[in-house]
């Protein structure tokens, strides 16, 4: 391939990729050193507050940390117009020496380019007065500044910056894996592979988005592998491979998407420095973007080469972040969204399938179509459905649009199987308010054992007279007391997640259950010592009646929460609790009749009056579970029906 080239293009042209490489080496020195620059204006300013720390920076580029240290943590005020510092003017030295590096790599392959920076370089080494460690604090601005309509050291350095990288990949010697290489070593190619493995394995979830290119360059012992992620100039990720120590520097416009990329390792051992804020015109808000690096020092190539992986398979998740968290965030609050986003990068789901389909537009046309009844226009979809079933609804949205076009499905059916989705989450809240049905069922069936007990020892004689009465009296209140607390959150629940007409029923058809029963309790409390035998075995019969009916409500409730799912055992469970509340309010009527019958027929017994009335309220009972039973099977045949 060498000689190809020197016979192709000549002897300069063999050298490029190696005079690339040191610009880029250059590249990253001179910002190490522009940001010394800041950090010693900002330590001038405010002597006594910590120093700014660009260790991590100074080891990742190949600078003096202890040296740049020294010069920022030493740096002062001279005046109000002078800032000192012992070996500032030799910071400002080798950062020129950087940029001349620069220049010179540039030469190599765009001789125009690098003698328009040189002249810029010549106009602004005048401009800049260093006397000695002394610098004119406002010329500050000309080396590490962008400032609108001036030129500065910064604004060159990311000319030739852009100028390098396009050289770079013009002039590759090699594609390993896809990644342009040049200068490489033949130890280097396992490391590029396992980055470009991670990369490859999800960059088809950028679909037809821009981005991900892949530079690699060896800069003296260092392996350097850059990636472009998307289309924005200040997003950009390098990576520096040095043996086993793999150092991160990461680049965002956004704050945010950094903190959510540095999240995504948190299995891997990698120390991040904070967040800094740099300045640059036309970059983001305010002109601004973020600077975040990492370093992880692995024990094995092994560990090495996974955090390579996972570093190139994280970077697809940052294309388009923003707006897709702005997207999500329409539909449910923005803490939430970020989660979602975590869950969809860890999952290999991604968010691009889901803008491309439409966004926060695709949710809401299949609530027009699939939901208009239940959840209004502007509606929060978490007020809705209930914060959980929402992102687990938009789970699936995500999940749904990536297969679709991963698979390549019509639009159409992308759009038919989101609305499917949301009516099956839509059937989870009223499943949802069914488990409160459940809890009040639970407690309607203590107060029916209580009763049974209760009528139980009146006819063994084991009764305790007045302090049983009471204290059923006293239990039954406060069962049916909680049941009312419980009731009044399921209404407000039936509300806020617009759930069907009929669960709100079958939560007051419940209600009434407990509060029947409750009245049974306070009569039974109320009763006479000695109560004729015939009446006792009837009302046993009753409140075993009133305990059945409430298991069997319960077993048809837990039944038709399942029923969407499709399960034909669940739907004849429910059907067979709905036929057995019917039989047991007929027994019941039965027994309540015979009651009667017992009363009129010998209006002289024992307590007859009070049995009579216990008798009728727990009938009455038994009556508000035959309407749940009945309440059970319109809702399964709704469910059937969808």
């Amino acid at each position: 391939m060498k000689a190809r080239i020197v016979e192709q293009l000549g002897e300069t042209k063999v050298l490029r990729p190696s005079r690339i490489a040191d610009g880029l080496a250059a590249n990253e020195r001179a910002k190490v050193r522009m940001s010394a620059v800041q950090a010693v204006a900002r330590q001038a300013a405010n002597p006594g507050s910590a120093p700014d720390d660009l260790s991590v920076e100074c080891a990742a580029a190949g600078v003096n940390a202890s040296e740049i240290q020294s010069i920022v943590a030493a740096a002062r005020a001279r005046t109000p117009d002078v800032v000192a510092s012992p070996g500032l003017g030799k910071l400002v030295t080798s950062l020129f020496s950087d940029i001349d590096a620069m220049i010179e790599a540039v030469n190599a392959g765009d001789a125009n380019a690098a003698s328009s920076a040189a002249k810029r370089v010549s106009i602004l080494r005048s401009n800049i007065r260093i006397d000695g460690d002394e610098i004119d604090a406002r010329r500050i601005a000309a080396l590490s500044a962008l400032i609108d309509g001036a030129d500065s050291a910064h604004r060159v350095v990311m000319d030739l910056h852009k100028a390098l990288n396009r050289l770079a990949a013009d002039c590759a010697e090699e594609t390993i894996a896809g990644a342009h290489a040049h200068g490489v070593l033949a130890s280097d190619r396992p490391v590029i592979e396992a980055f470009m493995r991670g990369l490859d394995r999800t960059r088809h979830l950028k679909f037809d988005h821009p981005g991900l290119d892949t530079l690699v360059t060896r800069a003296g012992t260092r392996l350097i592998i850059q990636n472009d992620i998307g289309a924005t100039d200040a997003h950009v990720i390098m990576i520096a491979v040095e043996g086993l120590n793999v150092t991160i520097t990461y680049t965002d416009v956004h704050r945010a998407r950094a903190k959510f990329f540095v999240a995504l390792f948190d299995r891997f051992a990698v120390l991040w420095t904070g967040l800094n804020r740099e300045s640059a015109k036309g970059l983001g808000e305010h002109d601004t973007f973020y600077l975040v690096t990492g370093r992880c020092a692995v024990a094995s190539e092994q560990d090495r080469d996974a955090l390579l992986g996972a570093i190139g398979a994280s970077l697809v998740f940052l294309i388009d972040w923003n707006k897709a968290r702005k997207s999500l965030r329409a539909l449910i609050d923005g803490p939430s969204a970020i989660r979602l986003l975590d869950w969809a990068a860890r999952h290999e789901i991604g968010h691009r399938a889901y803008l491309e389909c439409g966004g926060a537009e695709l949710v809401a046309a299949a609530i027009r179509r699939a939901a208009a009844g239940r959840i209004g226009f502007g509606d929060d979809l978490a007020a809705a459905l209930g914060h959980d079933i929402a992102v687990d609804f938009l789970k699936a949205v995500l999940m749904t649009a990536m297969e679709g076009l991963r698979d390549g499905r019509s639009s159409r059916l992308v759009r038919d199987t989101i609305e499917a989705e949301l009516a099956r989450h839509l059937d989870r809240t009223d499943s949802t308010i069914l488990t409160v049905v459940l809890r009040q069922l639970g407690l309607a069936r203590d107060i029916a054992v209580e009763i049974a007990d209760h009528v139980a020892k009146r006819s063994s004689g084991t009764s305790d007279g007045a302090k049983d009465q009471a204290d059923l009296a006293a239990r039954a209140r406060r069962i049916e007391e909680k049941a009312d607390r419980i009731a009044i959150d399921a209404r407000a629940a039936v509300h806020r997640l617009n759930a069907s007409a009929i669960v709100a029923q079958l939560v007051n058809a419940a209600e009434d259950t407990v509060d029947e029963l409750e009245q049974a309790a306070y009569v039974a409390s109320l009763a006479p010592a000695v109560i004729d035998r015939t009446l006792i075995d009837l009302l046993a019969t009753l409140a075993d009646a009133a305990i059945s009916g409430t298991e069997a409500a319960a077993s048809g409730i837990d039944a038709a929460a399942e029923v969407s799912q499709g399960r034909r055992a669940d739907v004849d469970d429910a059907f067979n609790a709905t036929r057995r509340l019917v039989d047991l309010e007929h027994a019941a009527d039965d027994a309540e009749r015979a009651v009667t019958g017992v009363v009129l027929r010998n209006d002289r017994a024992e307590g007859t009056l009070c049995v009579l009335e216990l008798a009728r309220a727990i009938e009455r009972a038994t009556d508000r579970l035959a309407r749940i039973g009945h309440l059970l099977r319109e809702h399964v045949m709704a469910d059937l029906s969808a």
